[in-house]
């Protein structure tokens, strides 16, 4: 007797979530990456991300597409919580420690650089998701719409509101020089 086919068998929740890991983390690890302020912080992502996948299997949905949509929600609602709560600490910080904070200069390409990533720390973790997930990602609207679980009409909405807040931003950056 043979066995049955592979259609036929059920994995388990914990075959799930690993066959999920390893289709998946690598690429969650480069999202996380951009939208947080190291490795550390999207190592650490990603790991809460499956983390809550081990602890709840059921909550994430069957199949390929809902599986890995669900993660990447996930993420970027761990990204947009730690984005929240460092904010607040920022400004609690500021409210005690009134006065200039000052940054090490860098030339050229390095101060861009700095520019950019302060520029993109700035947006929302929803934005930001949105406008990495389409520029260095290259991602369509679709792609996105379906990986955030929102509607393709506010993935061209965020899109719009990142670039503009980012374009205000550098260019603040630029007169202040």
């Amino acid at each position: 007797m043979s066995a049955p086919p592979a259609s036929l068998v059920q994995e388990t929740p914990e075959e799930r979530v690993g066959r999920l890991f390893l289709a998946h983390h690598q690429r969650l690890y480069r999202l996380a990456l951009r939208l947080s302020s190291g490795s550390d912080d999207a190592r650490d992502l990603v790991q809460e991300t499956f983390l809550r996948a081990a602890r709840r299997p059921g909550s994430v949905p069957a199949g390929e597409p809902g599986g890995e949509a669900w993660l990447v929600r996930v993420l970027v609602n761990l990204a947009r919580d730690r984005h929240r709560r460092r904010a607040v600490r920022e400004r609690a910080q500021a409210w005690l420690r009134p006065g200039p904070t000052t940054t090490a200069s860098h030339e050229g390409a390095a101060i861009a650089a700095d520019q950019v990533r302060e520029a993109l720390a700035r947006l929302s973790p929803r934005r930001r998701a949105v406008l990495v997930m389409a520029e260095l990602e290259e991602l369509g609207t679709l792609e996105i719409a379906r990986l955030l679980g929102i509607a393709q009409a506010s993935v061209r909405w965020h899109r719009a509101q990142a670039r503009r807040a980012l374009a205000r931003h550098l260019a603040a950056a630029v007169e202040t020089k």
